[in-house]
C-alpha cells in the first residue's frame, strides 16, 4: 500500500484565522467540490509563507465565498494572509491521478492543473 496524493488547492490565501472555533479548516464549497476534497477529510495545509505544515479535517465554507479559514488550534500556526497549499491523500495499491487546482488572490478557481 502507497499513500499518493488525491486532490490539491495551490496557492490560496487564508481569509479568516479564528482560534476560538473548535479546530478544522473551512473552505469555500466551490473549491471542495473542484479539487474533490470531502467534508470532514484529512487535510495537510503548508503554508508557502511560514513554511508551518498541519493536518486537520475540512469543513465546507460558504459556495463561491472564497472562504479558507483556519480554525482552533491551527490559527495559532498559519494566520491570515498566509498563501497555502491545502492536500488530501489516499493509501492504495492503485495509481490515482490527483485533481489539483489553481486557485487565484481571491481563492476563486482558475484551472485544473
Amino acid at each position: 500500500m502507497r499513500t499518493r496524493l488525491r486532490a490539491k488547492i495551490h496557492k490560496a490565501t487564508v481569509t479568516q484565522a479564528d482560534v476560538s472555533y473548535v479546530g478544522s479548516i473551512t473552505i469555500d464549497k466551490t473549491l471542495l467540490e473542484k479539487a474533490d476534497i470531502c467534508l470532514h477529510e484529512k487535510v495537510l495545509v503548508v503554508s508557502n509563507t511560514s513554511g508551518q505544515r498541519l493536518e486537520t479535517y475540512a469543513i465546507e465554507g460558504p459556495e463561491g465565498s472564497g472562504v479558507i479559514c483556519m480554525n482552533g488550534a491551527a490559527a495559532h500556526l498559519i494566520k491570515k494572509g498566509e498563501e497555502v497549499i491545502i492536500m488530501a491523500f489516499e493509501t492504495s495499491n492503485v495509481p490515482v491521478e490527483p485533481t489539483a487546482i489553481l486557485v487565484d488572490g481571491d481563492n476563486q478557481f482558475v484551472k485544473y492543473l
